[in-house]
């Protein structure tokens, strides 16, 4: 069950009965939706709709037009997976960017208070 919550926030319930929260904007004809830190994306215009935390950019990416709040990495730094490398806010929630993969900050490519928009990466990971 989905219910929707305001300003881009839904409840999610499964059917074992957990909850979570999802957060969703629309980009032209598709829908971003961020939920347990990976982003998919549903385009009815598109042939295929595709999750995108499959691949490092669509991952290490804003899921939705954001500001950038904090930045927890460096370059050269090592990572593992699911670690927080970069907080953005958008509709006055806070959203975890997280390491799709265990590896090394290849580059930081935002700031604090930067605007960024959905789809540019916000940091480069190499393996």
């Amino acid at each position: 069950m989905v219910e929707p919550l305001g300003d881009g926030v839904f409840r999610v319930t499964t059917e074992d009965g957990r909850q979570r929260l999802a957060w969703a904007t629309r980009v032209g004809s598709a829908s971003w939706v961020f939920i347990d830190g990976a982003t998919l994306v549903v385009d009815p215009a598109a042939p295929t709709s595709r999750k995108a935390s499959g691949t490092d950019e669509a991952a290490l990416s804003s899921p939705m037009p954001a500001t950038v709040a904090a930045v927890h990495v460096s370059p050269g730094q090592a990572v593992s997976e699911g670690e927080l490398l970069v907080t953005v806010e958008a509709m006055k929630m806070e959203l975890a960017i997280r390491a799709p993969r265990t590896g090394t900050i290849r580059s930081v490519q935002c700031e604090v208070g930067e605007l960024v928009q959905p789809g540019h990466p916000l940091v480069e990971l190499e393996r």
